[in-house]
């Protein structure tokens, strides 16, 4: 007799209720509709694409006025690129949150 078994069913009887417990919520919230799943995607291409354009600009300013082996405007593009995604990762969080 194997003593994994009860254990395994308990997991899969959770997995299950979990699932069905998402779906039901999901129903349930009508308000969702395509339009805030298309504006969700625009805030959060726009949270990354902002700070990543100001770096760029930041940092071509900062090359054309000094004179220097380093690229500011590489650095501060990489640098704009993660603040964007932690600002991403912010807003998407704050929604799941709802």
């Amino acid at each position: 007799m194997d003593k994994n078994k009860p254990q395994q069913q308990d997991r899969f009887l959770k997995s299950v209720d979990s699932k069905a417990e998402i779906k039901i919520r999901a129903q349930e919230e009508k308000h969702r509709s395509v339009w805030f799943g298309l504006g969700m995607f625009g805030l959060v291409g726009w949270a990354v694409v902002v700070p990543t354009l100001l770096g760029v600009l930041l940092g071509k300013w900062i090359d054309d006025h000094t004179i220097g082996h380093v690229s500011w405007t590489l650095n501060l593009l990489i640098v704009g690129l993660i603040i964007g995604c932690f600002n991403a990762w912010f807003w998407i969080q704050k929604e799941n949150k709802k």
